[in-house]
C-alpha cells in the first residue's frame, strides 16, 4: 500500500481544499479519505468525508475558516473511496477506490 505524506509531498498546497473545490463542481459525489495523523510515538486514525465542497472529519476536529488549512497537523493519507450520492441502505453507491492522492486531484476521475 502506498502512503501519501500530505505535509511534505505537496508543500504549500492544502490538499483537502483542492479536493473540496473539485467536489463543489460535482455535487453528486462523496469522497471518503482514510489515513492517520502522526503523533510523537504513534499513529492516530483519520477519516474525512468531502461532499458538495465541504469537509467533515469523523475522527478529528477540522478548521472551518477558509483562510486556514483544514488540518493543521501532519497526516498521511492511505486510501480514497468515491461514492455516488445520496447514500442509501439498499443500493451500492461505490464508484471507485485508489490509494494515490493524485488520482482524485484530477476532476475527470470523479465522473
Amino acid at each position: 500500500m502506498e502512503e501519501t505524506l500530505a505535509s511534505t509531498k505537496m508543500e504549500g498546497i492544502d490538499l483537502i481544499n483542492c479536493l473540496e473545490r473539485i467536489s463543489s463542481k460535482i455535487p453528486n459525489r462523496i469522497l471518503k479519505i482514510e489515513g492517520y495523523i502522526l503523533k510523537k510515538n504513534y499513529k492516530e486514525q483519520l477519516e474525512i468525508i468531502i461532499f458538495k465542497g465541504f469537509s467533515s472529519s469523523t475522527t478529528h476536529p477540522i478548521e472551518m475558516d477558509l483562510e486556514k488549512k483544514v488540518l493543521e497537523f501532519d497526516f498521511i493519507l492511505t486510501n480514497f473511496r468515491l461514492y455516488q450520492s445520496p447514500l442509501t441502505e439498499t443500493e451500492d453507491n461505490f464508484i471507485r477506490e485508489d490509494q494515490k492522492l493524485i488520482f482524485f486531484l484530477n476532476q475527470k476521475n470523479w465522473i
